[in-house]
């Protein structure tokens, strides 16, 4: 049995017992973000990849292609965690938090957390739901900085969340490495912000920090337009690697590297936004 031909699965082929990676999140219907991506990414980087879903999302495309929001309920998504959390006990200690959407999600997923120990907990802070009412979408947010950043081993804000956890403005990189240095203060975890396409430059520009190393991560920008797909890959990337055994710098270079490949070979769609595709690497 060999894996598919790309750079990124390092796993050898002799492997018979592939490390295991869960990602508590989101579906989203067109497939471009969310756990699909987050699934493809674990399976392109040779990971036995599991899901448990926290909500569905479709972006309507009759109502310029919000989200339309609905959660699963949280007695759900704590029977799915305990057959997760049973069936691989032991072996299941890397799980990447995605969309959560509620208060009750959070704490429904704090508990489970508590539940086991873990080598690595990958927080990709998606603090907004689109087409969600605001006062609700404050309360999640609040939540999530209370319940699931102290309990982080890596986060991976983009530059609006980054803003959000850091309280500084960000208009270019310097702004970029004093958020990442501000996060990993309240959070204690490894950090890799992400500038993208929001910062002027002819490079897109992400940040790593973790306490002892700064290192800032450049590409040359594919177009100037987000695609999307593009955090949920980053972060369920920096899951795999560190599932394998990468220092938490060395899985923030590959899943710079898979997410750059990933948009140069993006899914081109009818919506007004094109998907990456975790299969770039092998175009």
């Amino acid at each position: 049995m060999t894996f598919a031909a790309s750079p990124f699965a390092s796993v050898p082929a002799t492997t018979l017992s592939p490390a295991v990676t869960l990602t508590i999140a989101g579906s989203e219907a067109t497939g471009g973000a969310g756990a699909q991506a987050d699934l493809k990414t674990f399976q392109e980087l040779g990971t036995y990849g599991i899901v448990a879903l926290t909500c569905i999302v479709s972006f309507n495309p009759k109502d310029n292609w919000n989200h339309r929001f609905v959660p699963v309920e949280a007695q759900v998504i704590a029977d799915q965690l305990e057959a997760i959390q049973s069936c691989y006990a032991g072996d299941l200690k890397t799980v990447k938090l995605g969309m959560m959407g509620s208060p009750v999600t959070i704490e429904t997923v704090a508990a489970a957390l508590e539940a086991q120990e873990w080598d690595n907990i990958v927080l990709d802070p998606v603090l907004i739901c689109k087409g969600q009412e605001p006062g609700h979408a404050l309360d999640t947010d609040q939540a999530l900085k209370a319940k699931l950043l102290p309990k982080a081993t890596f986060v991976t804000p983009n530059h609006f969340e980054a803003e959000q956890l850091s309280g500084i403005t960000i208009n270019n990189v310097e702004d970029l490495k004093a958020a990442a240095k501000a996060i990993h203060e309240v959070s204690g975890a490894a950090v890799l912000a992400k500038g993208g396409v929001r910062l002027e430059g002819e490079d897109a520009v992400d940040v790593f920090y973790d306490g002892e190393t700064l290192e800032v991560l450049s590409a040359p920008k594919v177009g100037e337009h987000a695609v999307s797909g593009a955090g949920c890959t980053l972060a369920a990337a920096v899951t795999a690697e560190l599932a394998k055994g990468a220092t938490p710098l060395e899985a923030a270079r590959t899943a710079k590297q898979m997410v750059t490949e990933g948009i140069k070979n993006r899914k081109e769609s009818h919506a007004p936004f094109d998907a990456l595709w975790q299969g770039g690497a092998r175009a």
